[in-house]
């Protein structure tokens, strides 16, 4: 298997990652932390696990790259994680996936404008074939009644998808020079550098002692495979693919989210400690928007094999 194939089992790894954190993560906020503070503690488990890892590797990195790291941190962990967080909970999650689809958009378009990847004719089409099955699926799910959105939240989603976008282009030349480990240790230490003060306060609110064991696996599964794993996959994709591509593969989440809301719906949630509201409609229509979306990701991927 060439490593292009393996980059993108391990986007396709990264997304089905979100789409299970999907249902995990939705009932541990506000009740059991907050929003800060779960980022908080993400950036401080991860970042100790990428620098657990480094100290074994030992590998230096030049000073002139410094700034670019500290950018990745901002945009990728920072920025990235706290304007999600806040956002969906001053919005919708219909108006925060709208907002999402705009991402890989950006990254083609920072992409040619920032490290001059091309744009071809068959990788725009299957950004808009990506996007038209994304759109489709998020409007085929009614929204929720009693959820309100507003403009600043709205805003927030907005910021957060510029970020990542931002994040994905400015990484791609670092991943040409450093291993994947060496990146993320040096964009979480700078994440973790932004984010402490405004998440330290409800990181020690938590009652930790208070915590059922299936609430624990869940912090534990969003620190170590959402965080963790899915940064670290992500990063090193980049190495093989360009930033477009794994823009792309964020149209895979609202699919493979709703196909795991609606398993954990069939075998019970709430039996596994997992709170939250699990609702799910799985037919034809959201097939047919998944194999729209698995086909605008595979003509963008043969447009950057062919480049």
């Amino acid at each position: 298997m060439d490593s292009r194939a393996r980059a993108h089992i391990a986007l396709f790894t990264v997304n089905l990652i979100y789409g299970v954190n999907y249902v995990v993560a939705k009932g541990l906020m506000p009740v059991v932390i907050g929003p800060s503070g779960f980022i908080l503690l993400r950036v401080l488990g991860a970042g100790g696990l990428f620098w657990a890892v480094r100290a074994i590797l030992s590998e230096r990195i030049l000073v002139v790259d410094i700034p670019r790291l500290f950018l990745c941190g901002l945009f990728g962990v920072a920025l990235n994680q706290m304007m999600f967080f806040h956002g969906l909970m001053r919005t919708t999650p219909v108006n925060a996936s709208i907002i999402m689809v705009a991402t890989p958009i950006l990254v083609l378009v920072l992409s040619a404008i920032i490290i001059n990847e091309r744009i071809t004719p068959m990788k725009a089409l299957g950004v808009a074939l990506g996007a038209i099955g994304a759109l489709s699926l998020i409007f085929l799910k009614p929204a929720s009644a009693s959820s309100g959105a507003s403009l600043l939240g709205d805003l927030f989603i907005l910021v957060n998808a510029t970020s990542y976008g931002i994040y994905l282009v400015m990484v791609k030349p670092l991943m040409q020079r450093y291993t994947a480990v060496t990146v993320m240790s040096w964009s979480f230490l700078f994440g973790l550098i932004l984010v402490l003060p405004f998440g330290v306060g409800e990181l020690a609110a938590v009652q930790w002692s208070g915590l059922a064991i299936p609430i624990l696996v869940a912090l534990a599964f969003v620190v170590f495979m959402v965080t963790f794993v899915a940064y670290l996959l992500n990063t090193w994709a980049l190495r093989h693919v360009g930033a477009s591509v794994a823009g792309t593969y964020i149209y895979m989440q609202p699919i493979l989210a709703a196909v795991f809301t609606w398993v954990f719906v069939q075998i019970g949630a709430e039996r596994l400690g997992i709170p939250g509201d699990h609702d799910a409609t799985l037919g034809l229509p959201q097939l047919l928007c998944a194999a729209a979306i698995f086909l605008g990701v595979h003509l963008v991927g043969r447009a950057d094999r062919t480049r």
